[in-house]
């Protein structure tokens, strides 16, 4: 099976150029802040296909990327991360040039530690550093696919563990307290929500790896150290080099993935200069 879907639809109002043969397209002749129907329906598409979509040179206040997120769906209010003021479904994300941890600043799945996990994220960049800052995805229907059919037999229908308090309890990267970004830790009990291994896409019935290190503990009916050497391999398959592709980000870029079907990475990689990206993040309102 090939990387991207076999049969290329027609595109009228966008224009998405590949970026890698594994995932990820940039798209032109497209303003956020001001899409039409027809080309909100395109967008949408080349979302499906592609898992993962850029844009450039984009200008959006925080009103108007609101307002491009909910033509998706309704916007997610990040329980540990402190929204916007007046705004609470716009995450900042931010690194001073002192700071040394980054937000996301490893491979995972966004928010996999709810009951109902996010359909996407919309990053917006106002402030990049001059290298490095790049931002890693990985196709997870490629990593299904190219599993061996044992392992595909072998956990079918099984379900794994996810929690937030590996990143956001008190020894995790993200609970770091840091001037940037206002991040509460999680309390001394944590709520552990199960998801299928293998997850199905709601839209295009495509399966999907969906375990991650940042917020997958454990494989349910499994102890954490029965199920660590298990996960770890499926953490390392997960994220081959020739499933992945890379952005890098310039002032007015937008990416905006598709959380069911892709991990990514922030790089952190660019000590001593600032960062500054706003996040939109939809509901995945509809069922696995």
């Amino acid at each position: 099976m090939s990387a991207l879907s076999e049969t290329t639809p027609e595109y009228k109002t966008i224009t998405p150029e590949p970026v890698s043969g594994a995932l990820g397209a940039e798209i032109t002749g497209v303003d956020l802040s001001n899409v039409a129907d027809e080309q909100l329906d395109e967008i949408h598409r080349a979302f499906l296909q592609y898992h993962v979509i850029f844009f450039r040179e984009q200008t959006l206040t925080p009103e108007q990327h609101i307002a491009f997120g909910k033509r998706f769906g309704t916007l997610h209010i990040h329980p540990y991360v402190k929204g916007m003021d007046g705004h609470p479904e716009v995450m900042e994300i931010i690194k001073e040039p002192t700071e040394k941890v980054n937000f996301g600043g490893g491979w995972h799945t966004d928010i996999s530690f709810q009951e109902k996990p996010v359909l996407g994220s919309v990053l917006y960049a106002l402030e990049v550093p001059s290298f490095g800052g790049d931002t890693l995805f990985a196709n997870q229907h490629l990593a299904y696919d190219r599993l061996s059919q044992g392992m595909k037999d072998l956990f079918a229908g099984r379900l794994a563990v996810h929690s937030s308090e590996r990143e956001y309890g008190a020894a995790g990267n993200s609970a770091l307290k840091r001037k940037s970004m206002a991040i509460e830790q999680v309390g001394a009990e944590v709520e552990e929500f199960e998801h299928p291994i293998f997850r199905t896409h709601p839209e295009t019935k495509r399966k999907a790896l969906y375990v991650n290190p940042a917020f997958t503990i454990r494989i349910k009916d499994m102890t954490r150290t029965e199920s660590r050497p298990i996960l770890q391999y499926l953490y390392e398959h997960a994220t081959r080099e020739e499933f992945t592709c890379r952005f890098r980000w310039q002032p007015g870029s937008v990416a905006f993935w598709d959380n069911r079907s892709v991990q990514h990475y922030a790089l952190n990689d660019y000590h001593g200069q600032r960062r500054h990206m706003r996040r939109v993040t939809i509901n995945g309102d509809r069922p696995f």
